[in-house]
């Protein structure tokens, strides 16, 4: 029921995503808001660093958990990929003269599965110590956590005070980790603590928020603030944007050649100007779109 629910959620989220800013005039869905790359030319010097396995098979495979809009989420026909992870993996492809396909997969499955399933991964991955002990990340994109709550906050949710309350979060998430830090300090402060209710998809958090089971969901700022248009006006975000943080394209970390060839791409990218423009189609500030491509950046 769950399932159906989310798939639900999305197609509305597909037929209402042309009125965001920076959507396209023929008003047929939320691919109008998809930046198009076929301008983008591939670039010699950087496709040349790709591993000659990966080059020869002509293709690179992006995983990524295709629920959270509009970072990477799927259109109305719930099978296409889109949103402005899977423009900017697509246009890391032409640079390094590659095909790309986005392969979908639950979050927490995705970084264990870099280098076999998938070639790299660009899902919304905030970068953090934890996870570039096991995999290299390259940094593109600066992007805070948000509450989003029912239309009116009826609850009265306090984002600065949300001990006891119960909040909804998808599993492996940055935002999972920093509900467990604060239901703990709740907890020593001899409060209770954070009823978290974990789910393997951002959609199906979004829908029991929606439902009432939830008193909020935490999630990318991005994500949150799109929740309106997800849900029909259901949702609004409370309490701004929190801890902003660089987030991460996902590299083997077994495999040097293949970081530098998306670092250099990246960074090809963001000098051009073509990963702001993305970013705008989608309505997001270009002002999260960062300027240099750091490997495996502590803060």
């Amino acid at each position: 029921m769950r399932r159906i629910v989310s798939l639900g959620l999305l197609a509305v989220l597909a037929l209402s995503a042309c009125n965001q800013a920076g959507s396209s005039s023929s008003g047929s869905g939320a691919a109008d808001l998809s930046y198009d790359v076929s301008g983008i030319k591939k670039v010699d010097a950087i496709a040349a660093l790709v591993p000659a396995d990966i080059a020869s098979g002509g293709k690179l495979t992006i995983g990524a958990s295709t629920d959270y809009a509009p970072a990477e989420f799927r259109d109305e026909n719930l099978t296409t990929a889109i949103g402005y992870d899977v423009d900017l993996g697509k246009a890391l492809g032409k640079v390094l003269g590659l095909e790309t396909e986005v392969v979908d997969g639950e979050f927490s499955s995705l970084i264990p599965a870099i280098g076999s399933e998938y070639t790299i991964g660009i899902s919304s991955f905030t970068i953090n110590e934890e996870r570039i002990k096991t995999v290299n990340m390259i940094s593109y994109i600066n992007v805070g956590s948000s509450y989003a709550v029912p239309k009116g906050n009826p609850n009265g949710f306090n984002p600065d005070d949300v001990c006891g309350k119960t909040i909804a979060v998808q599993t492996g998430t940055a935002q999972e980790n920093d509900l467990k830090k604060i239901s703990q300090t709740c907890e020593s402060e001899g409060k209770s603590g954070i009823q978290s209710l974990p789910y393997p998809r951002q959609s199906e958090a979004t829908t029991n928020v929606v439902g009432g089971k939830a008193d909020a969901f935490y999630a990318d700022s991005t994500v949150a603030d799109y929740s309106s248009t997800l849900t029909n006006g259901q949702l609004e975000v409370v309490g701004g944007i929190r801890s902003a943080l660089p987030q991460g394209i996902v590299v083997a970390k077994d495999d040097p050649e293949l970081t530098e060839a998306i670092q250099k791409a990246m960074q090809h990218l963001m000098d051009d100007g073509t990963w702001p423009k993305i970013l705008k189609n989608w309505g997001i500030s270009q002002d999260a779109a960062l300027r240099t491509a750091k490997l495996n950046p502590t803060n």
